[in-house]
């Protein structure tokens, strides 16, 4: 199976706990997740880039906090197009942050459902 071009994307809100906004087409990110972020769990800013994806956490680039004060970050797991040239992490904050950053804004102050 070739490499789909996809964005996986996990973060949390100002009242709402860490949840997969973007899901990479998978119909059950977590083990994806768990492999691209394993033993880098609390490691605050990486980046990793194999040949099956590049995983990059950033903190939130507006500085946001949740509603008792911890930064925010945002997990990306990229594959094919959208980890091509992603190598550093200012390459997630100008190239990989601007194609989510008005879906955040939308919805991180949003209070707590239960969707």
């Amino acid at each position: 199976m070739g490499f789909r071009m996809t964005i996986m994307w996990a973060t949390r809100g100002k009242n709402w706990g860490f949840r997969f906004l973007a899901d990479g087409a998978e119909s059950d990110p977590l083990p994806t997740y768990t492999k691209a972020f394993e033993n880098r769990e609390w490691e605050r800013e990486f980046i990793r880039t194999s040949p099956e994806f590049t995983a990059a956490r950033i903190d939130d680039p507006l500085d946001r906090t949740d509603n008792v004060g911890r930064t925010i970050p945002h997990d990306f797991v990229l594959r094919g197009q959208f980890a091509e040239g992603i190598n550093t992490l200012e390459d997630v904050r100008e190239i990989i942050w601007p194609l989510v950053a008005q879906q955040y804004e939308d919805i991180w102050d949003q209070p707590i459902n239960s969707d």
